[in-house]
């Protein structure tokens, strides 16, 4: 994770046009200031877990994609608004409400990482003796983690203004709509009954109404 952030922080460098030309750029530092409070709590909240896991096979493409796309949407978009491609109406308004989506989005993540601690994995996997979590941000939501992700990569679109990487959040909620169809049959599988009923009264990407 901390990995990420180092490259995630060089990619914006490089994006908006160099470090000096990041020193100067509020939108770009808010969303660093993010990063660097986001990142350390994913990594410290996400501990690692000595039970025995069952894994699905990951689907490579998946796993390019889910990495690919959060790694180069800060490039592409800064990059984007600095060369002044397809700027998206709204002005700084807009691209303020970016970043407090990005932050929404790394909050709700945060909160999904803390509920399922050692649970949480990057594959799609059950633990001997997993229960299936149905409180705090999951009582409504089957994938918070998700859609946090999702917001967190859309605000940083909306940050930079241009609707030139909008394609790059429709491609993210494409992907990860696949993952969540594997997961949920690897779910109903383990949990039969109980998982049905849980879907039954819960959105999956966004809550119903």
């Amino acid at each position: 994770m901390l990995i990420a952030l180092a490259v995630d922080v060089a990619l914006l460098a490089v994006g908006v046009g160099g470090v000096t030309a990041l020193a100067h750029h509020p939108r770009a530092l808010a969303l660093l200031a993010l990063w660097f409070v986001a990142y350390p709590l994913l990594t410290i909240l996400r501990p690692t877990s000595g039970a025995p896991r069952e894994e699905e096979r990951p689907d490579p493409a998946t796993v390019l994609l889910l990495t690919l796309i959060p790694l180069v949407t800060p490039l592409l978009s800064a990059l984007a608004e600095r060369i002044g491609l397809w700027p998206l109406p709204g002005g700084d308004a807009l691209r303020w409400s970016g970043v407090v989506i990005s932050a929404a989005g790394l909050a709700l993540r945060i909160a999904a990482v803390h509920r399922l601690g050692s649970r949480f994995a990057p594959v799609v996997a059950i633990e001997r003796g997993h229960r299936l979590e149905t409180g705090g941000v999951y009582a409504r939501l089957r994938h918070p983690g998700y859609l946090g992700a999702w917001l967190g990569n859309l605000g940083i679109i909306l940050a930079f203004g241009s609707a030139a990487t909008l394609p790059l959040a429709a491609a993210m909620a494409a992907v990860q709509l696949a993952r969540i169809r594997v997961e949920e049959r690897v779910l109903e599988q383990r949990f039969g009954d109980e998982f049905r009923s849980y879907r039954a009264r819960t959105g999956s990407f966004f809550p119903k109404l």
